[in-house]
């Protein structure tokens, strides 16, 4: 699921693939700008904006993009085979001497004016991966409405940009609270801990091929194998049998497995909590699911 972290990922290799090169092809099939040739021009930057892709273009243009739940830009070799889906679902095509970017199920895409990009994104707020992160003006944004319950200010782009549904579930179990308490009914200070630690999580995915928020293995141990059948003979009865010259190897204590497991709760429905056990409820949150632990968080629940 694209988030933040992923976002940035794409934008990082769109960048090296395209970035100083000049667009020997361009193909933006949707209907607004279909029409619209890029080819001769250069592409100057990619970068990421929360979870929005702005492409600069020579000329003072901007292609800007949105993965939403399913999007995906993919970058292929000149002879490679395109396998980021049917060509239906394609949107968008860049392609240079070397290299050749396709936008798959793009949801939102648009050319616009470079010096008119705050209309797409103007709106969001800080951004946790970008270079001017600055964590006051978030939380402010998030306490602008105490009523809100946690998770849906989370997802809010309008206050912190980057966090999706996977960090929203994660971050309210390492608050060990549940998304639908409100905002203003957190203990003291533990907003300010939250933000930081969101902005933490974000950066440690940042290079990431595989979201990972645990901050350590968990271990398990095996169920102990039966006990083999015992050799005395039943009360009253006689051995027929001389008795074995040592009794069998009594069998060795099960050792304990390391299962790594790279999200405490989301898509953990019905599995044991890493921390207490208990199983991992699922439900939805503003049309979205959303998972958490009823044993380590506290608070309301649907």
């Amino acid at each position: 699921m694209p988030e933040g972290d992923t976002v940035l990922q794409t934008a990082t290799r769109l960048h090296e693939a395209l970035a100083g090169q000049v667009l020997t092809r361009s193909d933006l099939r949707v209907p607004r700008f279909a029409t619209a040739d890029l080819s001769g021009r250069t592409v100057l930057d990619v970068t990421a904006r929360g979870k929005h892709l702005l492409t600069r273009i020579e000329g003072g243009l901007t292609l800007h993009s949105h993965l939403r739940m399913d999007g995906a830009w993919r970058v292929y070799a000149p002879d490679e085979r395109w396998r980021g889906g049917p060509g239906h679902q394609i949107r968008a095509i860049l392609a240079n001497a070397e290299h050749t970017a396709v936008g798959y199920r793009l949801p939102v895409l648009e050319l616009l004016r470079t010096s008119e990009e705050d209309r797409a994104v103007g709106h969001l707020g800080p951004d946790l991966l970008g270079p001017d992160w600055d964590p006051g003006p978030a939380l402010d944004r998030l306490l602008a409405a105490p009523e809100r319950p946690l998770g849906e200010a989370l997802l809010d782009q309008r206050n912190l940009a980057g966090i999706g549904n996977v960090y929203k579930c994660e971050l309210c179990f390492l608050a060990r609270v549940t998304p639908w308490l409100p905002v203003g009914a957190l203990p003291d200070g533990a907003l300010p801990r939250l933000v930081t630690l969101a902005e933490r999580l974000l950066n440690a995915n940042r290079d990431r091929p595989t979201r990972t928020t645990t901050i350590t293995s968990e271990l398990r141990t095996p169920p102990r194998p039966p006990s083999p059948p015992s050799s005395t003979p039943a009360p009253g009865a006689t051995a027929t049998t001389p008795a074995p010259a040592r009794a069998p190897a009594r069998p060795r204590s099960p050792q304990p497995v390391r299962v790594q497991e790279r999200l405490y709760v989301y898509g953990r429905a019905r599995r044991p909590c890493l921390r207490c056990g208990t199983p991992i409820r699922l439900a939805d949150q503003d049309d979205r699911p959303t998972y958490w632990c009823p044993g380590c968080q506290s608070g309301p629940t649907p």
